[in-house]
């Protein structure tokens, strides 16, 4: 049977970017964070409910301030009394999973999006996606960046700017490019 791009790329196998479902998709993400992000005289409540009619889960409380960016909205889960501050990119062709409590800097950025090492892959337009899994009470500094497949653990920090490559255990801090362990 055959999948469609839009099914290859959710499961996190090579899927064509330049798919006309996946160009539909991304064009009414764009028409829904033109909104999201010119709501300046929404309140919080206002702002959640507009989460809730576009991310796959939006906890209680959870504020996400715009500006605010994501490729499709429907691969993110976030918890409750999750928190992203100002100008969050969330690159979301995989899973992107955030825990009860997070509280995620501003200009963070996630990706779950990868590329192919093969350049006759990317040549021919190709992509790929590994989820992403921030865990409970995790704290992300400003401009840290979580690349493909990462997992942090609860109740972990990564410190700002951080570039995160690998994952990080429950209760760790991290910091630098490549992030390492500073202390636990």
């Amino acid at each position: 049977m055959m999948r469609t791009e839009k099914e290859k790329m959710i499961a996190g196998d090579l899927y064509d970017a330049a798919d006309s479902e996946l160009q539909v998709d991304r064009a009414a993400n764009k028409c829904w964070l033109d909104r999201y992000n010119n709501a300046l005289n929404a309140t919080e409540d206002d702002l959640r409910a507009m989460l809730r009619l576009h991310l796959a889960q939006v906890g209680e409380r959870v504020v996400i301030r715009p500006p605010f960016h994501c490729d499709y909205g429907y691969n993110i889960r976030i918890g409750e009394a999750a928190f992203l501050n100002f100008n969050c990119i969330l690159l979301d062709v995989a899973a992107i999973t955030i825990g009860d409590g997070a509280q995620i800097g501003p200009a963070v950025q996630i990706y779950s999006a990868d590329h192919p090492r093969d350049p006759d892959q990317r040549r021919r337009g190709l992509e790929s996606g590994r989820p992403v899994h921030i865990g409970r009470n995790v704290w992300i500094g400003g401009s840290a960046i979580i690349l493909p497949g990462v997992t942090v653990g609860d109740d972990a920090i990564i410190g700002a700017g951080a570039v995160v490559t690998r994952d990080v255990p429950a209760g760790m801090t991290v910091a630098g490019n490549p992030a390492r362990p500073i202390s636990r």
